[in-house]
Protein backbone atom coordinates (compact mmCIF):
# COMPACT_ATOMS: atom_id res chain seq x y z
CA UNK A 1 0.00 0.00 0.00
CA UNK A 2 2.36 2.87 0.97
CA UNK A 3 4.15 1.98 -2.89
CA UNK A 4 0.77 2.41 -3.96
CA UNK A 5 0.36 5.92 -2.42
CA UNK A 6 3.81 6.90 -3.61
CA UNK A 7 3.13 5.90 -7.05
CA UNK A 8 0.20 8.34 -6.93
CA UNK A 9 1.80 10.99 -5.64
CA UNK A 10 4.72 11.25 -8.06
CA UNK A 11 2.45 10.71 -10.67
CA UNK A 12 -0.23 14.05 -9.10
CA UNK A 13 3.13 15.86 -8.88
CA UNK A 14 4.06 15.01 -12.72
CA UNK A 15 0.73 15.51 -13.75
CA UNK A 16 0.30 19.22 -11.93
CA UNK A 17 3.66 19.91 -13.15
CA UNK A 18 2.83 19.34 -17.02
CA UNK A 19 -0.38 21.04 -15.91
CA UNK A 20 1.09 23.85 -14.86
CA UNK A 21 4.04 24.50 -17.78
CA UNK A 22 0.52 24.21 -20.27
CA UNK A 23 -1.05 26.80 -18.31
CA UNK A 24 1.98 29.32 -18.96
CA UNK A 25 2.19 28.20 -22.48
CA UNK A 26 -1.74 29.59 -22.68
CA UNK A 27 -1.21 32.25 -21.44
CA UNK A 28 1.35 33.61 -23.84
CA UNK A 29 -0.78 36.24 -26.01
CA UNK A 30 0.40 37.59 -29.88
CA UNK A 31 0.18 41.24 -30.97
CA UNK A 32 1.06 43.00 -34.08
CA UNK A 33 4.08 44.70 -36.08
CA UNK A 34 5.15 47.14 -38.13
CA UNK A 35 8.50 48.49 -39.15
CA UNK A 36 10.35 50.22 -41.65
CA UNK A 37 14.06 49.22 -41.95
CA UNK A 38 17.06 50.75 -43.71
CA UNK A 39 20.20 48.39 -44.59
CA UNK A 40 23.25 49.53 -46.57
CA UNK A 41 26.10 46.77 -47.19
CA UNK A 42 29.52 46.35 -49.29
CA UNK A 43 30.51 42.77 -47.59
CA UNK A 44 29.69 43.93 -44.03
CA UNK A 45 26.11 46.22 -43.74
CA UNK A 46 24.13 47.65 -41.56
CA UNK A 47 20.61 48.24 -40.55
CA UNK A 48 18.48 50.72 -38.24
CA UNK A 49 14.73 51.83 -38.26
CA UNK A 50 11.72 52.04 -36.35
CA UNK A 51 8.26 51.38 -35.76
CA UNK A 52 4.93 49.72 -33.44
CA UNK A 53 3.70 47.25 -31.69
CA UNK A 54 0.66 46.61 -31.56
CA UNK A 55 -0.51 44.54 -27.53
CA UNK A 56 -3.70 44.34 -26.15
CA UNK A 57 -4.99 47.16 -27.67
CA UNK A 58 -1.65 49.92 -27.08
CA UNK A 59 0.69 51.00 -29.42
CA UNK A 60 4.61 50.83 -28.26
CA UNK A 61 7.05 52.33 -30.34
CA UNK A 62 10.27 50.41 -31.37
CA UNK A 63 13.36 50.95 -32.95
CA UNK A 64 15.50 48.43 -35.03
CA UNK A 65 18.98 47.83 -35.62
CA UNK A 66 21.24 45.29 -37.02
CA UNK A 67 24.30 44.11 -38.86
CA UNK A 68 25.26 41.39 -41.17
CA UNK A 69 28.11 40.03 -42.83
CA UNK A 70 28.87 38.11 -46.34
CA UNK A 71 27.88 38.88 -49.57
CA UNK A 72 26.06 41.67 -49.80
CA UNK A 73 26.14 45.04 -51.18
CA UNK A 74 23.83 47.84 -52.06
CA UNK A 75 21.06 49.59 -50.33
CA UNK A 76 17.77 49.38 -49.83
CA UNK A 77 14.52 50.22 -47.75
CA UNK A 78 12.13 47.68 -46.59
CA UNK A 79 8.76 47.81 -44.69
CA UNK A 80 7.82 44.92 -42.14
CA UNK A 81 4.85 44.20 -40.89
CA UNK A 82 3.55 40.73 -39.60
CA UNK A 83 2.55 39.00 -36.34
CA UNK A 84 4.77 38.59 -32.84
CA UNK A 85 3.41 35.64 -31.16
CA UNK A 86 4.40 34.06 -28.00
CA UNK A 87 4.89 36.82 -25.58
CA UNK A 88 3.28 37.77 -22.41
CA UNK A 89 4.30 40.98 -21.86
CA UNK A 90 5.33 44.00 -24.76
CA UNK A 91 9.21 44.27 -23.31
CA UNK A 92 9.34 40.43 -24.75
CA UNK A 93 9.84 41.20 -28.18
CA UNK A 94 12.31 43.49 -27.19
CA UNK A 95 15.89 41.21 -27.94
CA UNK A 96 18.23 39.95 -30.88
CA UNK A 97 17.09 37.80 -33.34
CA UNK A 98 19.14 36.11 -36.01
CA UNK A 99 19.03 34.72 -39.36
CA UNK A 100 20.63 32.96 -42.14
CA UNK A 101 19.40 33.73 -45.97
CA UNK A 102 19.68 35.40 -49.38
CA UNK A 103 17.40 37.30 -51.66
CA UNK A 104 17.93 40.77 -53.49
CA UNK A 105 16.06 43.47 -55.11
CA UNK A 106 16.24 45.62 -58.18
CA UNK A 107 13.54 48.69 -57.61
CA UNK A 108 10.72 46.32 -55.52
CA UNK A 109 10.85 42.75 -53.95
CA UNK A 110 9.47 40.96 -51.65
CA UNK A 111 10.39 39.11 -48.44
CA UNK A 112 9.77 37.17 -45.74
CA UNK A 113 11.17 35.85 -42.77
CA UNK A 114 10.40 33.96 -39.60
CA UNK A 115 12.83 34.83 -36.46
CA UNK A 116 12.80 34.11 -32.53
CA UNK A 117 14.29 35.84 -29.84
CA UNK A 118 16.02 34.34 -26.81
CA UNK A 119 12.79 35.17 -24.89
CA UNK A 120 10.65 32.88 -27.21
CA UNK A 121 9.11 35.70 -29.34
CA UNK A 122 8.65 35.10 -32.64
CA UNK A 123 8.36 36.89 -35.47
CA UNK A 124 6.56 36.41 -38.34
CA UNK A 125 7.00 38.97 -41.28
CA UNK A 126 6.18 40.04 -45.17
CA UNK A 127 7.96 42.72 -46.42
CA UNK A 128 8.00 45.15 -49.02
CA UNK A 129 11.79 46.06 -49.96
CA UNK A 130 12.45 49.04 -52.42
CA UNK A 131 15.92 49.85 -53.64
CA UNK A 132 19.24 47.82 -55.28
CA UNK A 133 20.41 44.93 -52.08
CA UNK A 134 21.66 41.86 -53.08
CA UNK A 135 22.80 39.34 -50.00
CA UNK A 136 24.02 35.49 -48.86
CA UNK A 137 24.89 36.38 -45.82
CA UNK A 138 24.42 36.13 -41.71
CA UNK A 139 22.18 38.67 -40.13
CA UNK A 140 21.48 40.04 -36.70
CA UNK A 141 18.40 42.20 -35.68
CA UNK A 142 18.04 43.85 -32.25
CA UNK A 143 14.39 45.40 -31.49
CA UNK A 144 14.28 47.71 -28.52
CA UNK A 145 10.87 48.28 -26.94
CA UNK A 146 10.67 52.03 -25.64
Amino acid sequence: MNISSRFRSVAFAAIAAAGIGLAGAAHADSGTIRFSVYKAAFFVGGSGGEGTLTFHGRHYPISIGGISGGLAFGASKTYFQGTVRHIRRAQDVGGVYGAAGGGGAVGKGAQMIVMTNDKGAQLELTGRQVGLQVNADVSGMSITVK
